[in-house]
């Protein structure tokens, strides 16, 4: 965990590249819509095939105070974000707190989004409650020897688990509002790699053992940028017949809640954190 001094925050904004529920794009007005997305510097992953790679493990980035986080999430509400959106928050979990418990005594009352890796101490998990309304983490691996292989990281699979579980315990199942906005719960990404669906099974075994009920967002967007060039076996994209078969399965298990992405999606989220607003 980083001093307690400052974040690195790479960019801030209205977001609507997140699931339905946290950006109400249509049942909305148009004040009302998007999620104020803070995505911040570094990464606790060495992903070799990060889409974020920029931010996560080339460090672009700008410092800002805990009090100036304060007022990002404050403007954010002003400007008419459904939630404020922390993106790769792990390692700056301290600032955070601080920034958060700031912000709610000085009348931020929308959604906090822990937006994760899912690789974190069922410890930090436990000092968000009270503060988080919606955790996000991307369950990434059903195979540890894969996470050692291209995170390098140990025991994924545990410690996700384990703060996972505690996520759920905290806000329970998806709850939305009359218009659709959700208002707390967990929805579970994962990220389907190529070639190794048997990871993506694994996964799907442990969300259907939490709860049947639990919203999953089903990726299909992986691209092989940064270093996935030196992994021959991951140096292509998803084929749409590889995104049937984990769909299928993910039916089969009875989990029919959450959302899936179209193959053909991979580029569209593509960032450019070089860029003034990354998203165009």
């Amino acid at each position: 965990m980083n001093s307690l001094g400052f974040v690195k925050i790479a960019w801030f904004g209205k977001h609507f590249g997140e699931e339905p529920p946290l950006v109400c794009r249509k049942a909305c007005s148009e004040q009302r819509r998007g999620a104020g997305t803070i995505f911040f510097t570094g990464c606790n992953l060495r992903c070799v095939y990060c889409q974020n790679y920029q931010i996560s493990q080339e460090n672009i980035g700008e410092n800002y105070s805990v009090d100036e986080l304060t007022k990002i999430m404050l403007k954010l509400q002003k400007d008419g974000a459904l939630n404020v959106d922390l993106v790769s928050p792990t390692i700056w979990a301290g600032q955070i707190i601080l920034a958060v418990i700031k912000a709610k005594k000085q009348g931020l009352n929308i959604p906090i989004i822990w937006n994760s890796n899912a690789y974190e101490d069922a410890g930090l998990i436990k000092k968000l409650k009270g503060l988080v309304d919606i955790y996000l983490p991307d369950f990434k691996y059903g195979d540890d020897n894969l996470a050692l292989k291209y995170s390098g990281i140990k025991n994924y699979i545990k410690k996700a688990k384990e703060a996972i579980k505690e996520m759920f315990l905290q806000v329970g199942n998806l709850k939305l509002s009359k218009d659709g906005v959700a208002k707390k719960g967990i929805i579970i990404r994962h990220l389907i790699l190529p070639g190794h669906l048997e990871s993506s099974f694994r996964a799907m075994d442990f969300i259907k053992e939490i709860d049947k009920n639990i919203h999953i967002s089903l990726m299909s967007q992986y691209e092989p940028v940064y270093k996935a060039k030196d992994f021959s076996e991951i140096n292509r994209r998803l084929t749409s017949e590889e995104l049937k078969k984990i769909y299928n399965y993910q039916l089969e298990l009875g989990l029919e809640n959450g959302w899936i992405q179209e193959a053909k999606s991979h580029s569209v989220f593509l960032p450019d954190f070089t860029k003034k607003d990354p998203f165009k």
